[in-house]
């Protein structure tokens, strides 16, 4: 059996003569945490560069990268630009990456093209919702203020709350006899207009911010707003929602659609 071939979409640091290292160029990266989650499936991981050149010119378009993959992670990061969802952005500072979500949008259309598994994680899911059609709060705190604090960066993923997992939903099935969880909380945006075609599978329990989605026509598009790469797979300290069963369904998702390729 051959191995599952993961891809990572790639967080950006644009281009900076300010930065100490690599002045003026840009540079593709991943969240080590992140690999090692997808890797303790036993699946090999690649980080996958934006295409060179343009459409017209590139010798390698989207559609190549991604015959050679089984499924896609689309990681955390940056903020979604308000331009995606055809908003002006609140504030400067929440201007988001543009450049970053035009290739991951492009991802995201030519894995569910090929029938092959994507898993949104925070940026991820609110990226999985803004590519369908849907939106974003931009800030929580300043359009939604009566929900709970959702991000606090001095003590990062050490922040928890309650989600309520939806009776029936899928994320139900692979968590059997659990409705309400524990999950960490590192995110300033979240979905406020859910897009056509999905589902909501659970929610915030004190202030109803979504924190899964799954497209209803393709079960195998589906994304989570906590980081459950931040704890080893079958890891339940603090309470928190083990993530075994979302990792060992992705790559079960994946491994089929590798016997197809």
């Amino acid at each position: 059996m051959r191995p599952i071939k993961i891809g990572l979409s790639a967080c950006f640091f644009h281009a900076d003569p300010k930065r100490p290292v690599f002045k003026g160029k840009t540079l593709l990266y991943l969240e080590e945490s992140m690999a090692h989650w997808v890797m303790s499936a036993g699946a090999l991981v690649y980080l996958i560069p934006s295409p060179p050149g343009t459409p017209t010119s590139s010798l390698i378009d989207v559609n190549a990268l991604v015959n050679e993959l089984d499924g896609l992670v689309l990681q955390g990061g940056s903020d979604v630009s308000p331009k995606s969802y055809g908003e002006t952005p609140l504030k400067p500072e929440w201007s988001g990456d543009y450049v970053r979500d035009c290739y991951e949008i492009a991802l995201v259309k030519e894995f569910a093209t090929q029938k092959k598994p994507i898993l949104g994680i925070c940026r991820g899911l609110q990226l999985l919702n803004v590519c369908y059609g849907g939106t974003l709060y931009q800030d929580i705190a300043t359009q939604n203020p009566s929900a709970i604090t959702h991000r606090d960066w001095e003590i990062y993923d050490t922040l928890f709350h309650s989600i309520k997992i939806e009776s029936g939903s899928g994320l139900a099935t692979l968590y059997p006899g659990v409705s309400r969880a524990q999950v960490n909380s590192v995110h300033h945006q979240s979905i406020k207009d859910l897009a056509p075609g999905f589902a909501v599978e659970a929610r915030s329990v004190s202030d109803g911010i979504i924190e899964a989605i799954r497209h209803q026509s393709d079960a195998n598009i589906f994304g989570v707003q906590w980081h459950p790469e931040f704890q080893t797979p079958y890891e339940q300290s603090h309470g928190l929602l083990t993530s075994a069963p979302i990792l060992n369904d992705f790559i079960k998702a994946a491994r089929k659609a590798g016997t197809h390729v």
